[in-house]
């Protein structure tokens, strides 16, 4: 029986809205300070090199810890919450790890992702079975 209702749509439009401005924010940041390779590429290395992941952590694990959801997320009206009795904010950690296995979610154009969703009991992808968490309809931002 399935417990959690899909929300398949706005799910995909917020990864594609979260990514979207993760990849920008990336490709903009490399091009400006990057240094140009021979093949006439750009790249970043050194401690320059560490405001990607950094953006990326921010972007993702920091704003579900401050403001409840990830950028997409609020904007459709989800957000994660942990698999628990009370249905309690993710902590730091949990956020993390929903959002480590972000890229193998997303592989083939979010196949992963959406075959996990459709085919588990609380709908959820493979960042959120390991983090035990799940995704719902946030009413108190978007009835």
């Amino acid at each position: 029986m399935m417990t959690n209702p899909i929300y398949i749509g706005r799910r995909i439009f917020a990864g594609l809205l979260d990514y979207t401005l993760i990849v920008g924010f990336t490709y903009a940041y490399i091009i400006h300070y990057g240094e140009p390779n021979d093949d006439g590429s750009y790249s970043v290395s050194g401690l320059p090199g560490l405001v990607p992941p950094l953006l990326w952590f921010t972007m993702t694990v920091l704003t579900e810890q401050f403001l409840g959801a990830t950028i997409g997320n609020g904007i459709v009206g989800l957000k994660p919450v942990s698999d628990n009795e009370v249905k309690s904010k993710p902590t730091i950690a949990q956020s993390f790890k929903r959002h480590l296995p972000d890229i193998a979610d997303m592989f083939f154009f979010g196949l992963v992702g959406i075959l996990l969703i459709r085919n588990t009991p609380k709908r959820q992808r493979l960042g959120d079975l390991l983090a035990k968490t799940i995704v719902v309809r946030d009413f108190d931002k978007n009835p």
